[in-house]
Parts: structure tokens; sequence; C-alpha cells
């Protein structure tokens, strides 16, 4: 029986949880699935009901988080180490940058049979000084050569990692998309919709705005709120706008949409019961935010595969969004999504969206019937199955 010790940066909320959360609880019943994760940050909603709800136990190394810290580090590369000595795995899977790093080590300095990494987007643009960026990318080079295989989610990811980041030749490199179950956002969406409408007191004609995911620099919800700034300035439609989430920018973004003149309300205020913004922070029920929307947008400036599209085209919802990373992968440009290549598209594509009901209707009913194969978990499943079996092979373990 082939032995996997899975090991995630952190149970936050998105999809590299929601990825190794199925792949531990999924795979088939031939292999052995041991997983360990690190701790969320603060500013994170806790997502371990995610793998708890599956039935899963994971082991919470605390001293592994997500900033950089030498001696936290290091503390969790020996504690991963005497896991896998007790353990004994064939392979060692790791899922984003931080577990990536200390778990290919480890794996490597005890000589484990295989060992993948899953890039499920990265630090090599958007967020660090050009200099902190290299470093990252030369670190990123040497663990690609202690692996055996790296998992791309997307084409574009792929060739950037290749390509423009040189971390690995190409064929080191599997292209696996990310899956879930998506079939909660085709349930009673009328009953789901209903209720969120009334709770958030949103009329039939207004139209409802949303933007999912944590609220950092990198997500970029400046342009969300200049968007709603310009939008409500030149439509004669009544819109209503949700940032779902949380994060060390809320404040921030708060501060800036007052200077911006709109008007806002937090969670579980009544200051003003029809907010032009409301801060929602985060809301477990993701179904029942895409049945109530009309619209979902994405404004960041890097992503690798955001699970919000993915989930807004399970909920039959248009979708704007500026066009980064492996985004033009996941959605089908003009037919669920329109896609944005700078600040001044991405308010034209919001404000065309919200003039043409016709339009919306036509980005919204291809979603479902792209997304429920292509990113389902059990196609996750059987081509990871199909791939660890493939590595193991060419490893010479044997069963």
């Amino acid at each position: 029986m082939p032995k996997i010790l899975r090991i995630i940066n952190r149970f936050n909320l998105g999809g590299p949880t929601y990825n190794a959360a199925y792949l531990s609880r999924y795979m088939p019943s031939e292999f052995e699935t041991l997983l360990i994760g690190g701790n969320k940050e603060d500013s994170e909603e806790n997502s371990e009901y995610i793998v708890k709800n599956l039935g899963l136990k994971p082991i919470i190394i605390s001293e592994m988080k997500r900033s950089l810290d030498p001696l936290q580090d290091y503390k969790a590369l020996q504690k991963i180490k005497e896991i896998i000595r007790n353990f004994k795995p064939d392979i060692v899977h790791t899922h984003a940058s931080k577990a990536g790093a200390i778990g290919r080590e480890a794996a490597y300095e005890l000589k484990v049979p295989v060992i993948i990494h899953t890039f499920h987007g990265h630090v090599f643009d958007a967020y660090f000084s050009n200099f902190k960026s290299n470093f990252y990318k030369s670190i990123e080079r040497k663990l690609a050569k202690k692996s055996s295989c790296i998992i791309a989610l997307s084409e574009n990811q792929k060739n950037d990692l290749i390509d423009k980041y040189k971390i690995c030749d190409e064929d080191k490199i599997k292209i696996i998309p990310l899956g879930f179950d998506l079939s909660k956002f085709q349930e009673n969406m009328n009953a789901k919709r209903t209720l969120f409408r009334k709770k958030f007191n949103i009329d039939d004609d207004e139209i409802a705005i949303g933007i999912i995911g944590r609220i950092v620099p990198i997500k970029n919800h400046t342009l969300f709120l200049n968007s709603i700034h310009n939008l409500v300035q030149k439509t004669d439609k009544k819109i209503r706008a949700f940032i779902v989430g949380d994060g060390e920018d809320k404040h921030k973004m708060e501060d800036y949409a007052t200077k911006l003149g709109l008007t806002w309300t937090a969670e579980h205020s009544l200051t003003c019961t029809k907010p032009q913004i409301m801060f929602t922070s985060w809301i477990k029920e993701i179904d029942y935010v895409n049945a109530g929307m009309d619209i979902i947008a994405l404004t960041s400036l890097n992503e690798g595969t955001p699970v919000s599209l993915i989930e807004a085209q399970a909920a039959n919802k248009a979708i704007v969004s500026t066009n980064v990373g492996g985004i033009e992968n996941i959605v089908i440009p003009n037919k669920t999504a329109l896609l944005s290549k700078n600040d001044n598209e991405f308010v034209d594509n919001l404000i065309r969206l919200v003039e043409d009901e016709n339009l919306r209707t036509k980005l919204s009913i291809n979603g479902w019937e792209y997304v429920k194969s292509k990113f389902h978990y059990t196609r996750l499943i059987k081509d990871m199955s199909e791939l660890y079996y493939k590595l193991l092979d060419k490893s010479k373990v044997k069963f």
C-alpha cells in the first residue's frame, strides 16, 4: 500500500485547502494518506472545518508559518523529518510555497522515493521587491531539482514556470487542475438567492456585485472600489457591492471607500440599511453568496487558480476579472467571463455587465456546463492516482 504524506501551508479558505482535503479523503483505498499543515494567520478564516467535515484529522505543525522565520522554519523542518521517519511515506506531496520548501527539503534529506510539489500560485510577481522575488525564484529552482514532479494548475502557469521564471524544464511539469464538489452551487438556487437577498436587504431590481477572498494587497480591492465609484457615477441602475472576506487591508479599504465618498457598512452594523458597499467578513455558506449575486468580480494582480471564479461559474454567474496568472485557463473568455488587461478596461467591462442584462445572461448560462466535469474532484483524484503510480514505477517502488 503506497503511503502519501501530504503537506500544506495552512488550512485557510481557498483552493489549496480543498485540493489537499479531497486528495486526502477520496484517493483510492490502496493509498494511505497522512495530512499535515501549519496554522492559519490571525486575519484568515479558520477553515479546518473543511478537512474535519470530511472525517480527516490533520497534524498541525504550529511552527510552519507563512512568513519567513529561520528559527520556526528549522523547528518545522525537524518535526516534519520526524514524521517522515515514523510514517515512512513513499510519496511526499507538498502544496503551496512554505510547505513546498520545508516539506521537500525534509523529504529529500530522508530520501523519500517520490517528491511532488503543487504550485497553487507563486510569489514571483506583485508580492515582493525584485530582490526578494529573485531570491525566492532561486530557492524554487533548487527545490525543483530535488522534486520528482512539479504540478501546475493551468497551461499558463506551466508556461510561466518554464519560460518566464525558469523554475524547471518542461519534462518535469504535469498539469493537473484543481477539483471540487460543486454540486451545492446548483441546488436550491432560488431559495438560497431569496434568503441571501432578504438578509442583506437587496431589492429584486438591484444588481448585486460581489468580490470574494482575502482582503490583502495582491487581491487589489482598490481597483474594485474605484470601479464601483466610477459605476455609480455612470449608471442609472440600482447596484449594491459586497466585499466577502477579511484580511490585513480591510480597514484600509474601509477608509478608502470613505475617501471615495461611497457609503459602506461592515458586518453586523445597522448604520446604513442600503450601503453601496457591504463588508460582510467571511461567509462559510458561499453557495448562498453566489446565489444572491448577479456579478462576481476579481481584481487580483496575480493569481494561480482562483476558486471564487470556478464557484461563480458553477452557480451560473457572470464574471468580470483582471486577466492575470491562470485565469484565462479556468474561464471561457467572452462566454463565461469578461477579462480585462488593465484598470480602465475592468471598469468598462463592469459597466457593460451592469447596463446589459442580456450580456449578463449570456455569460451566466455557460458556467455550469464548463466547470462541472473539468473541475470536479473525481477528475482530480483520477489524474493524481495515475501520476502517483507512474512516478512510483519510475522510482522502482513496488507493492
